[in-house]
């Protein structure tokens, strides 16, 4: 079981650790705010001989991706972290990645993207790179962050999955605040995550291989295909280790997670540390009489549509929470997915969404509570008035 004492830890500090106690074969990284730290001290390991890792110091985190895919294909295993523009820099590689299907573990904290130039929280990079094939998995806080970076290792390299997983944090919220957590053993690590086992291998001169290699109309569907399978596959993987984790450790994850939801009337659906100060609200707004609830998204990518309607079928409004914005007009990139898994129930919940906290900006327990009766206006007969609303913004 997992370590009954707790240790004080960042959300890169845990990120950092769980990558220690992993002990890849190789990582590739160049430095980006907020997420430095998180290769920065696991540089320090490998300098300290706490790990038998190959650290690859490279010039942008475009060839950092590039390096882990080289790395991959050649049958190591293979981590590396980054953030906002460093993450978009790596976009073109995070579709080879996936679809080379290579099991990189990256370690993602979630920050604006530019323009205008921010260092601070929202969900802007990882959302543009959501369709690029990546398993994403949304972390709450440093706990959480520890214990996805552990379970990313078995769902990436499952055989029936072989697809690269990212897991996020929200910068500067969880990178850099400090919170009490529950660390597993070395041991405990290596016997959950066993030993690596490649698919293939460019090295192995008795068996070689072609990896990234030309698809015109002859293969390319076929191969893209084959990547969808994976992530379809990645949905009862996800669950399967979530289980295990939980039976071994205590902690047991799934898709989502919900709060006070089974008798709700209304709910936030939201990704990430505001799941924190939702819970405030709804404990807040239930002493006054409110059915209020909560449901935490964990997995964004594959996204686990049919559970989610099931989950929220029951509700009367419901509002979901963007921390980003697809400037599409039609609302956010979560909004739209949930809208969507939504869509096919017989009786559907009215459904409302939020843009909130852009670059950093708070989002308060009045802020949510606000949120809350609005759609107690709305359950209670009350129209629509904005389908997609921005909260906190001065207008």
């Amino acid at each position: 079981m997992a370590t009954k004492e707790l240790v004080a830890r960042t959300g890169n500090e845990a990120m950092a650790e769980a990558m220690r106690q992993i002990n890849p074969d190789v990582v590739a990284a160049y430095p980006i705010t907020p997420a430095t730290e998180i290769v920065q001290l696991f540089s320090s390991y490998v300098a300290d001989g706490l790990v038998d890792t190959e650290f690859v110091t490279v010039e942008s985190e475009h060839s950092a991706m590039s390096a882990c895919v080289g790395a991959s294909t050649a049958g190591a295993r293979v981590m590396t972290g980054t953030s906002s523009q460093g993450l978009i820099l790596m976009a073109e590689i995070l579709y080879i990645a996936a679809g080379l299907r290579c099991p990189i573990i990256l370690a993602e904290v979630n920050r604006a993207l530019s323009s205008p130039i921010n260092i601070h929280c929202d969900h802007s990079d990882t959302m543009s790179v959501r369709d690029s094939g990546w398993i994403q998995i949304f972390s709450e806080n440093s706990q959480e962050a520890y214990d996805n970076m552990i379970q990313a290792v078995r769902i990436g390299e499952h055989m029936d999955v072989r697809l690269p997983v990212m897991v996020t944090t929200d910068g500067f919220i969880i990178s850099h605040g400090l919170e009490a957590i529950s660390m597993l053993e070395d041991k405990e690590v290596q016997d959950f995550i066993g030993p690596y086992k490649a698919a293939y291998s460019l090295l192995d001169v008795e068996k070689p291989i072609t990896a990234g290699g030309l698809d015109f109309t002859d293969y390319y569907f076929e191969h893209r295909r084959q990547t969808a399978q994976a992530m379809k596959n990645a949905k009862k993987v996800i669950l399967e280790v979530g289980r295990e984790f939980g039976e071994k450790f205590g902690r047991n994850y799934g898709f989502f997670e919900g709060y006070k939801l089974d008798d709700a009337e209304i709910a936030l659906v939201l990704l990430g540390s505001t799941a924190g100060t939702a819970r405030v609200a709804v404990d807040q707004l239930r002493e006054a009489g409110v059915k209020c609830g909560l449901l935490k998204l964990r997995v964004f990518r594959p996204f686990p549509a049919e559970e989610l309607a099931e989950a929220l079928k029951h509700l009367k409004a419901i509002a979901v929470m963007d921390r980003s914005d697809s400037l599409s007009t039609a609302g956010g990139p979560l909004f739209a997915e949930v809208r969507s898994a939504l869509y096919d129930l017989p009786e559907r919940p009215a459904i409302v969404n939020y843009i909130y906290g852009l670059g950093g900006r708070d989002i308060t327990v009045e802020d949510l509570e606000g949120v809350y009766r609005e759609l107690q206006r709305i359950s209670g007969g009350g129209q629509v008035q904005e389908t997609i609303q921005y909260l906190g913004v001065r207008e």
